[in-house]
């Protein structure tokens, strides 16, 4: 599939409004190995796949949907998690997953505490919160083979964004989510596959699932090449059941992603509302519109034109329904939010380029406000019916 098409056709199922889906992408059969490969976007025909060992680190909704995918097609899978979530999935002996058709199982699954019971595996998925890493950055080399790979599965912009950018900003930390380039030196960057996590899961209780839709999860390296290691992921996504297109511009469809949580995550979290009303609501929709045209202009700034309009994306968005936004779902839970990678960054690279961003900055200001409530005081806020 050719470079523009496969840009075209997840921006597609972006503006339609459908997490599920791309053309089948047939590739795989290779093992893991360098970075180094083919620059030939064409992917090979077989259909072979092999048995890798994965560690999610972070096995909450996402991390704990996707890795009882993979372990269902086979694949030897360790979720790394806490508390009493942990708890409830060995005492399960696994994890429970409710599919998006309100059919549920039992997934049998290793989930452990420690990445000291892990030892070293072939792919480490990481699924926390951006401000998450840091506590666990020291611990994570347990992990580590020579040829292990690293894949972020997070929303918003990762650590790695400028490496292997090119230009003025080539190699750069970004400070918001990774303060003094400290995730940039402890993890080597030629491990590193990155990957856009578009199913929406939540957790319904300790140790359950619920898949809501989208099995979307495009990944590529960071500088675009096709290679044996990332066709194997991709192959083994798709016998698990995911649509896993691999990419050539990893940054520019984080930020078509991005153009939507730039705007509903915060607007959500903020006013308690979901998708449906935020895409239609016209004061919202305003706002919306004004906030993702400054980031179209931010990431114009840095050579990236998004294949897809605002309008479509607020189409799109407006689409997918009844949805709250995770970070809606963190405070009405009590948890820290992904501020920083969602829209902090944004600020951030907005200042070094010199974009203006009063929108974003209007929405960021007032989302680490509503943050810090919730750190500083140790509440969880919700809406009640009255």
């Amino acid at each position: 599939m050719a470079a523009q098409s496969r840009l075209s056709v997840l921006s597609k199922h972006l503006l339609d409004g459908l997490h599920p889906g791309c053309d089948r992408v047939v590739i795989g059969g290779s093992a893991i190995g360098t970075a180094a490969a083919s620059s030939s976007t064409d992917a090979p025909t077989s259909t072979a796949t092999k048995t890798l060992s994965w560690c999610i680190v972070g096995a909450g909704a996402i991390g704990g949907f996707v890795g009882a995918e993979l372990a269902r097609s086979g694949q030897d899978v360790t979720l790394l998690a806490r508390t009493g979530h942990l708890k409830a999935m060995q005492q399960k002996k696994g994890i429970v997953v409710e599919a998006s058709n309100g059919s549920e199982m039992l997934v049998p699954i290793r989930a452990v505490g420690t990445m000291d019971e892990v030892g070293k595996v072939d792919v480490v998925v990481i699924t926390l919160k951006a401000h998450q890493i840091l506590p666990v950055l020291d611990d994570l080399p347990k992990l580590f083979h020579d040829e292990t790979v690293v894949m972020t599965m997070q929303n918003g912009l990762p650590w790695w964004y400028f490496v292997g950018h090119g230009g003025q900003f080539e190699g750069r930390a970004l400070e918001s989510v990774d303060p003094n380039g400290q995730i940039l030196r402890a993890i080597d960057t030629k491990r590193i596959v990155g990957c856009i996590p578009y199913p929406a899961a939540h957790l319904r209780a300790p140790g359950e699932v619920t898949h809501t839709e989208g099995r979307l999860l495009p990944l590529g390296e960071l500088d675009g090449k096709i290679t044996p290691r990332v066709q194997t992921i991709s192959a083994i996504f798709e016998k698990a059941g995911f649509k896993a297109p691999i990419l050539d511009s990893i940054r520019t469809n984080l930020w078509v992603k991005l153009l939507g949580n730039l705007c509903f995550n915060p607007l959500g979290a903020l006013a308690h509302s979901t998708l449906d009303v935020m895409a239609t609501f016209p004061p919202s929709v305003d706002l919306v519109r004004s906030a993702m045209e400054e980031a179209v202009a931010i990431a114009k700034a840095l050579g990236i034109t998004l294949p897809i309009t605002v309008e479509k994306r607020i189409q799109g968005a407006a689409r997918v329904g009844k949805h709250k936004p995770s970070t809606l779902q963190d405070i009405e839970l009590g948890k820290s939010t992904e501020v920083d990678a969602l829209i902090v960054a944004v600020v951030e690279i907005a200042g070094l380029t010199g974009t203006p961003a009063p929108t974003i900055r209007t929405l960021s200001a007032c989302m680490q406000l509503l943050n810090k409530t919730v750190e500083d005081n140790k509440v969880a806020i919700r809406a009640f019916k009255l």
